[in-house]
């Protein structure tokens, strides 16, 4: 259990007591500390080491009080009381200490920029204290060494804020207070500069920050906003609430806020990752391909070159060109030759009107978005076996659980804020299970790494429900109370004993016993899995097998148990729920169900037998449609297939032989290069709309600043397109578009757009106004028919490529920390571009070693469809035998090399695995710096050589 969750606990136990503060009595709870009684209480009291969040240190002694009878002064942010206690805190000996304790502070505190806006100032002020009457002790130089945080230690008064922050909160364990008396100070890592420390630059430690001894680099933090505006972040699916800070139409800066996700933690593309929004790149006027400019999927597109490809144009000529062309197709071709891509990126709103206008206005299911390259494995097998896509518990339950199990993810690359939690926990005494091929950050914490061979999944959990099974380790009442199948699946098991299986998977039989008997035999057991679970052709078979072991042993409907397929874009599971699915309306509602047509028609004010009664195509059937001449036009939305989607030199050249291909983006992406017409539209935090987390919190976004030049909002641009192909739409606010989509998903029929503004998050299912929504789902039945969960029992199934002598090594894609996806926004954000700037490859060192090359240099790898050339960066927790590659760098697009076979039930393809052959050596990629990366470095490597400098 983290601490804040130990915290409020405690105090629904705790029993009361009376005492007198300043004289007047009043009423705590036993373990509550005086100066949290004193803040309910309105009493001021000067503090700088405390913090709301932060375990108390009681260092830096500013807020001392008196209580009667104690020969010495306590303080009060560790102090609790006690029956009977008289406690004082402006008697003139309590004064006279924090004065004289803020004073002694003073007399060290620079007078700078960075310490413009400090507690300790402001404190000082308050009690009234003068200039300090004690000489300063020296000052220290700045370190500057890394590109978000600048180190300032000579406005640091140890109050050891940073320190809890980071080893407490986010539990990176990068600072520590080293050496002692006058020569104590904070150190990074062994004293390290900054920039050469592991810090991850989540920025809590700034966030923490008293006094301007941490902030944001190059000043970012000093100018005085014109306004604060709340929000959420724009990138995973853990859905972050935070406060941009805003003067003259730009953000500053921006601050974790208490949400429910987060509770005022952010990680490094929250906090730094914002400047895209600014950034010289943005479309901001609408462009139409020259007549002599012909579609070349191999062009990565210079900015500056842009008028060779394009020329402007104004909105009315480009949406006249723009819809007519799809309209024209339409008629003349029919509603199935076009096919319209929407994104997880933009708002619910956006979502649902983007279906709803393939849907109405195209006149097929020919809607897809990135869900069928994320979980859509995950989602059809929960569909089958729960009857709900959408997780059972929220990640923070990993708090309230004694185990979890963390399969096919590694969430402080991807989902940050949520691993912390999952780290508080393990801290706390939850075993944490990693099951991954990979050793990834959390490992260090784990209970149990189970390091399984690439693609054994299903062999590695077969072997452990074989265990929970024949050693009667499963819940008997639930299985039959609550679920069917429950024998097919245990005849299936009878051939994957720990022992068979061992060989199979790479994982000892005894581990795989003991970890099935702690999963079974737990008071809460939580199972939590990304995309190394769903991105392979038995991807929905994985996630049968987590299906399994939950239900077969009672593991779901309670807090600290269930299942969680983590989201991996920030609107992927509203996306999905709002329909932007090909086989699917709103909510899930099939479209090949007659009833349910008939309900969206009624919706939808159509006749009768308006809408197709046949599922679309996905992602990956598109392409080869497109291919074989069945589909001539596209629409997409905030999408980047060109970079996303596997064996990408085949989706280029599809992409490039559309008739007509329509763009509706922020920048030129390599997807937008092949359009006919591209529109300029709006950065996240230029529109107000809501988006579901991984949570299923339905969250309020809002507009902070306004999109550039004639850029427009997304939600105008689709109903613009939607009124030219026909369609009567006249939504004047996104507040009409959420109120059309709630009547029609059940699952947020009870969320009100005036509930969203005044609580900014409502959980879903929220059925009726004013229920508060259930975080926790399942708890006495399954949607299903029946009420029942079904079993499906699994099969081991090979990667549909394997490695021979041609291609010996295993090739695992996904993302890192710094990007995201494929980099269209975090690669033009400063801080983001300046710590990776550069495409690079992981590989184990002894695999580095047998290639005959240093890290640092450069490799190849080459499949059958592609090859690309990166550098070498040395990981041990890669395996021998294979590779792992972020997707994000156009410039070695690993998408070039990766497979386009698909799971035949989810239609998913096999992004975590395909056979390659590295080399040594290759041509440089091309050297770019999306968001002045390049600029930054050099100033840090002045920094740098300065700090080593006066170090020595």
């Amino acid at each position: 259990m983290n601490a804040v969750t130990r915290a409020e606990l405690a105090q629904i136990e705790a029993p009361t007591v009376k005492f007198s503060l300043n004289g007047k009595q009043v009423e705590a709870r036993a373990n509550e500390t005086v100066l949290q009684v004193a803040d309910r209480e309105g009493v001021e009291i000067p503090r700088l080491c405390y913090k709301d969040g932060l375990d108390t240190a009681g260092n830096c002694r500013c807020c001392m009080v008196e209580i009667k009878g104690e020969r010495t002064l306590a303080p009060s942010c560790c102090r609790t009381p006690t029956p009977g206690m008289e406690v004082t805190t402006d008697s003139a000996r309590a004064v006279a200490s924090q004065k004289m304790v803020l004073e002694l502070l003073q007399s060290d505190m620079p007078e700078a920029e960075y310490t413009r806006n400090n507690e300790l100032d402001q404190w000082s002020a308050k009690l009234n204290v003068g200039k300090p009457r004690f000489p300063s002790r020296g000052n220290v130089g700045p370190d500057l060494s890394h590109p978000a945080i600048a180190v300032n230690l000579d406005a640091c008064i140890q109050c050891t804020r940073c320190l809890r922050a980071c080893r407490d909160e986010q539990v990176n364990d990068v600072i520590g207070l080293a050496f002692r008396g006058e020569h104590a100070k904070i150190v990074f890592d062994m004293d390290d500069p900054m920039g050469v420390s592991t810090c991850v630059a989540c920025g809590e430690c700034v966030q923490a920050c008293p006094t301007g001894a941490l902030m944001p680099a190059r000043g970012a933090a000093l100018p005085v906003p014109d306004k604060k505006v709340d929000s959420v972040c724009p990138y995973c699916g853990v859905g972050c609430q935070l406060t941009y800070n805003v003067k003259d139409n730009k953000i500053l800066y921006v601050e974790g806020r208490d949400g429910p996700a987060n509770h005022g933690r952010l990680c490094v593309k929250g906090r730094y990752g914002f400047d895209y929004a600014h950034h010289p790149h943005r479309l901001t006027t609408p462009l139409i391909r020259r007549a002599d400019a012909p579609k070349d999927p191999k062009l990565v597109l210079d900015p500056d070159r842009v008028h060779e490809v394009f020329r402007e144009a104004t909105w009315e000529e480009a949406l006249a060109l723009a819809a007519g062309k799809l309209k024209d197709i339409r008629d003349t071709k029919g509603p199935k030759t076009l096919v319209g891509f929407g994104s997880a990126k933009g708002s619910n709103e956006e979502a649902y009107l983007f279906q709803k206008l393939v849907r109405t206005g195209f006149g097929s299911n020919n809607v897809d978005h990135c869900t069928r390259l994320c979980h859509a494995s995950s989602v059809a097998a929960l569909l089958e076996g729960i009857g709900s896509g959408a997780v059972s518990n929220p990640v923070m339950d990993v708090t309230q659980a004694e185990v979890i199990v963390v399969i096919g993810s590694n969430p402080t690359v991807n989902h940050p804020v949520a691993a912390t939690w999952m780290k508080n926990a393990a801290k706390n005494g939850a075993k944490l299970v990693i099951m991954d091929p990979r050793q990834g950050e959390l490992t260090r914490l784990a209970w149990r790494h189970m390091q399984f061979k690439p693609d054994t999944d299903v062999a590695m959990l077969n072997a452990m429900m074989h265990v929970i099974v024949h050693e009667g380790l499963v819940d008997q009442a639930f299985i039959e109370s609550r679920t069917i199948g429950y024998d097919e699946l245990k005849k299936n098991l009878v051939g994957y004993s720990p022992e068979e299986m061992a060989p199979v998977c790479g994982v000892p039989a005894e581990t795989l016993r003991e970890v099935a008997r702690t999963f079974a035999t737990s008071r809460a057991s939580m199972i939590l899995w990304g995309m190394g679970v769903s991105q392979h052709v038995h991807g929905t078979d994985n996630a049968r097998c987590l299906i399994a072991l939950s239900l077969m042993t009672g593991q779901i409907g309670r807090p600290g148990t269930g299942l969680h397929p983590l989201r991996g874009q920030n609107n992927v599971q509203g996306a999905s729920d709002a329909g932007l699915i090909p086989m699917m309306y709103p909510d899930y509602q099939k479209v090949a169900d007659p009833e349910v047509r008939a309900r969206f028609e009624q919706h939808w004010k159509l006749q009768p037998g308006t809408l197709d009664d046949q599922p679309g195509l996905t992602v990956i059937e598109v392409m080869h449609a497109i291919t074989a001449g069945k589909v001539s036009g596209m629409y997409i939305m905030g999408e980047n297939p060109a970079m996303s989607d596997p064996d990408a030199d085949h989706a280029r050249e599809a992409l490039a032989k559309l008739d007509h291909l329509v763009v509706q983006d922020i920048f030129l992406t390599e997807t937008a290069v092949l359009a006919d017409v591209v529109l300029p539209a709006s950065a996240f935090p230029e529109k107000t709309g809501t988006f579901t987390n991984t949570d299923r919190l339905v969250q309020l976004g809002r507009q902070a600043i306004d999109p550039p030049g004639q850029a427009k909002q997304d939600l105008w641009i689709i109903q613009e397109i939607a009124r030219r192909i026909g369609l009567d739409w006249n939504y004047r606010h996104v507040s009409e578009a959420f109120d059309e989509m709630r009547h029609t998903m059940p699952s947020i029929a009870g969320i009100t757009w005036d509930r969203l503004e005044r609580e900014h998050a409502v959980t879903y299912p929220c059925t009726k106004e004013g229920d508060p929504g259930d975080p926790v789902v399942f708890i006495e039945d399954f949607p299903r028919e029946g009420g029942k969960a079904r079993f499906v029992p699994a099969d081991i199934v090979p990667a549909a490529e394997r490695p021979d002598a041609q291609y010996p090594m295993v090739l695992i894609t996904g993302r890192q920390l710094e990007h995201w996806h494929t980099g269209s926004m975090t690669r033009r954000a400063t801080v983001l571009d300046a710590i990776e700037p550069d495409p690079t490859v992981l590989v184990h060192p002894l695999d580095i070693a047998a290639l005959g090359v240093k890290p640092g240099e450069l490799v190849t790898i080459e499949s059958r469809r592609g090859k690309v050339s990166l550098y070498a960066r040395v990981d041990e927790g890669t395996p021998r035998g294979s590779v792992f590659v972020p997707f994000c760098y156009y410039e070695a697009a690993i998408n070039k090399v990766t497979n386009d076979k698909f799971d035949p039930v989810a239609k998913i393809p096999e992004l975590k695995y395909c056979a390659v052959r590295v080399t040594a050596g290759g041509t440089a990629p091309e050297q770019v710096s999306f968001g002045g990366g390049q600029i930054l470095r050099k100033v840090q490597e002045q920094a740098d050589s300065e700090t080593f400098a006066a170090a020595k």
